[in-house]
């Protein structure tokens, strides 16, 4: 069964995107809204310091299988994110969804027909779907 809220969603971002219709325009503006999420994290840090990064070198012993490694990858953040950088964050993160279904609508993409794909494509290929 088609997933309707997502449909719904690219069919709502269809409606009510007028000003940047351009393929450029959508492909300028996706960009803009990654920067603008990956600023909204910096700003976690930096700014509000609920969270922080301490990032090393990944330490994986030797004799680990591939299924185990895992549960050794460090995700380098300390803390948890605030209420007001989680709101701040969540909005980038939407904003930046309408762009990709704009970029979707724009290339008569589907965003759930594609989601469906890459889960089955993960489904299949495990930890072998190396992203």
């Amino acid at each position: 069964m088609k997933d309707i809220l997502s449909d719904e969603f690219q069919q709502a971002v269809d409606e009510y995107l007028i000003r940047h219709r351009s393929i450029i325009d959508i492909l300028t503006k996706l960009q803009e809204s990654s920067a603008r999420i990956n600023r909204a994290v910096a700003k976690s840090v930096t700014n509000c310091g609920c969270i922080q990064i301490e990032a090393t070198r990944q330490r994986i012993p030797v004799e680990v299988s591939l299924k185990e490694v895992r549960d050794y990858m460090d995700d380098h953040l300390r803390g948890k994110l605030c209420d007001n950088c989680r709101e701040v964050i969540e909005e980038e993160i939407g904003n930046h969804l309408f762009y990709l279904a704009a970029l979707a609508n724009s290339l008569d993409l589907n965003l759930y027909d594609i989601l469906i794909q890459q889960h089955k494509k993960i489904s299949a290929l495990g930890i072998f779907s190396v992203y």
